[in-house]
């Protein structure tokens, strides 16, 4: 960004001062011969910074215009989008106006995105996921996507077809045998000195740790589970999970998880602890 000619003109001035060459040149006077050569060099320097940068904006809208967007382009327009703003005429970018940055953090409403190619058509598939008041993963509300749904139209490139995943979790079923220390847990997982029950905060923990539309591998949460205080052996039984179908309405069969899985609507709810049993490890 181009500096103000006041700005380039101190400049000048504290690099004259810093040469002890130019210490003749002390008049005060605004219109001395040598200040009034630094403000004309001053201004020429504003109006090249000046130049440059139209010609940079230039140069970057050019690069828009003819770049093919990415998914990660498509990624932070989706994690841009602001319910109740209106798009800047003719552009991709929102009018703020005199909004607040407490109103502009407020509307933007998505809070996770991915964005992906399928594997059988020539469409993009965006799947989102806002927070409820308890900051857990949860679809947009009702009210909110068909304004979604019209800015993805706006700005996606010319041909380009989208499909919005906006479902409910998908529901991870587990079955666990849990081979626990006796002098550090109860028969039913609980923590003696604390009153917790550490496999499910474990599970709960590895649930959020991982990331929106990320891979859930078996293994993993094994793991995370072997270095669980009070746990001797976790033994993964089986695991399954059901999704929201084509049609977003409702929920299919559980399906068994061999190795890993992408959750369909891009995040996973545990969908109880009933199935977790507890051995003594002796």
């Amino acid at each position: 960004m181009a500096r103000s000619v006041d700005v380039i003109y101190a400049d000048l001035l504290a690099k004259k001062e810093a040469d002890e060459n130019l210490n003749a040149l002390s008049s005060t006077s605004k219109v001395a011969i040598w200040r009034l050569w630094l403000w004309i060099f001053a201004y020429g320097s504003f109006i090249l910074e000046t130049i440059f940068d139209t010609h940079k904006a230039e140069v970057s809208e050019a690069l828009t215009q003819l770049k093919p967007h990415t998914l990660r382009w498509y990624r932070n327009k989706v994690l841009q989008f602001q319910f109740c703003f209106d798009l800047i005429e003719d552009s991709d970018v929102f009018d703020n106006g005199s909004a607040t940055d407490e109103e502009i953090e407020a509307s933007k409403i998505i809070k996770y995105s991915a964005v992906t190619e399928s594997t059988t058509e020539s469409r993009l598939i965006v799947k989102i996921a806002t927070e409820d008041a308890n900051g857990v993963l949860a679809p947009i509300p009702d009210e909110v996507y068909p304004s979604f749904s019209a800015y993805m139209e706006e700005i996606k490139d010319a041909g380009v077809k989208i499909t919005v995943i906006n479902y409910l979790p998908d529901i991870l079923r587990l079955q666990m045998q849990i081979y626990y220390d006796p002098l550090l847990l109860t028969a039913d997982g609980v923590y003696i000195r604390t009153g917790r029950k550490p496999v499910e905060d474990a599970l709960n923990e590895f649930m959020k740790e991982l990331p929106f539309n990320g891979e859930l591998i078996l293994a993993s949460l094994v793991d995370k589970l072997q270095v669980t205080e009070g746990v001797k052996i976790p033994h993964l039984v089986n695991a399954q999970s059901k999704w929201i179908g084509a049609g977003g309405i409702s929920y299919g069969n559980f399906e068994n998880i061999a190795v890993k899985k992408i959750p369909t609507s891009g995040y996973f709810q545990i969908e109880n602890f009933d199935n977790i049993t507890y051995v003594a490890y002796s």
